[in-house]
């Protein structure tokens, strides 16, 4: 009887860039730009990963993965950002707002266990480099990115669904740029403890659990490399390495910040800044400092651009 009077939540409405609304402009420009050079970036490393031969190692196939990752997850959530930045009213409906929450958990958490899956070839790259052939065929590659595309879909199911069965009534003011789960939660008439609590356990084990598998591959790696009787196998061995830490450090921290702190210490500002730095500039440099650190990745990008020179 209570809720008699109240309006049912019908759209949410976006504010994040409302309070800059003299910088909209540059801020669609700057991100636009942004977005096009994650495509393209993203792009030339899936065609030089498919067209050289050379490539076609777990290493760079894994590698091609992460990048098409990067371009489903930016697509989730830049375009219609674009869209608001230039618009009046900056509105989502209930059902693409679920349907935004959903595909970038389902990306991103899946992006976690592909981090963990990309460690774990290093790692029988590094201490069992006689049996790489035979641990990480074709079979095992694909079946280690459907496993962690299995889990992240499981999980932002699960999530999705525990904040979409929520009450929304009256308030819609989303003080974010796109459907995350804290700016949502806020918005709920009825909080449920338990799926909360749910909720907060499933993101913590999403980072744990990859992370985990991560330090283990990592201290057997280091262990192994230590043992190497040149200094130039070290530093080779070392430097395929340091690319996967420094993508792992980013992420893990840009996720740990957003979704491990408590309810208390929620602020939109700081949200929103983290999340334009994990929603645009990282989907554009993690795959840059993959690829551009990595000699037979640039070379094979040489060979493509004299090739294709050559039959024009």
């Amino acid at each position: 009887m209570e809720r008699v009077n109240e309006t049912v939540v019908r759209e949410f409405i976006f504010l994040s860039f409302s309070s800059a609304a003299r910088l909209q402009q540059l801020l669609f420009v700057t991100f636009l730009l942004l977005y096009l050079f994650t495509l393209g970036i993203n792009a030339i490393i899936i065609s030089t990963i498919v067209l050289d031969r050379a490539l076609h190692i777990p290493m760079y196939f894994f590698l091609a993965i992460l990048s098409c990752s990067e371009i489903c997850y930016t697509f989730v959530i830049v375009p219609k950002m674009l869209v608001d930045l230039l618009a009046q009213r900056k509105t989502i409906s209930f059902l693409g707002c679920a349907i935004q929450m959903f595909s970038f958990l389902f990306l991103g958490c899946s992006h976690s266990f592909l981090l963990a899956v990309m460690g774990y070839d290093r790692y029988v790259a590094i201490c069992n480099p006689l049996r790489y052939s035979v641990l990480m065929g074709h079979g095992m590659c694909m079946g280690l990115v459907a496993a962690a595309c299995a889990c992240g879909f499981t999980v932002a199911q699960i999530i999705t669904s525990l904040v979409f069965h929520l009450p929304f009534y009256s308030s819609n003011q989303l003080h974010h740029f796109f459907c995350d789960i804290s700016p949502v939660l806020r918005l709920a008439s009825h909080h449920n403890h338990f799926s909360q609590i749910v909720i907060f356990m499933l993101c913590t084990l999403v980072l744990a659990i990859p992370l985990l598998l991560i330090l283990v591959s990592y201290v057997h790696i280091i262990s192994a490399i230590l043992q190497f009787p040149s200094t130039l196998g070290r530093y080779k061995a070392y430097s395929t390495c340091v690319s996967h830490l420094i993508i792992v450090t980013v992420h893990y921290g840009c996720a740990s910040f957003i979704y491990l702190r408590p309810q208390s210490n929620y602020s939109s500002s700081q949200d929103a800044l983290i999340s334009v730095s994990y929603t645009i500039i990282t989907p554009l440099f993690n795959p840059m400092i993959y690829s551009l650190r990595n000699k037979e990745f640039k070379s094979a990008l040489c060979r493509i651009v004299r090739r294709t020179i050559s039959l024009s």
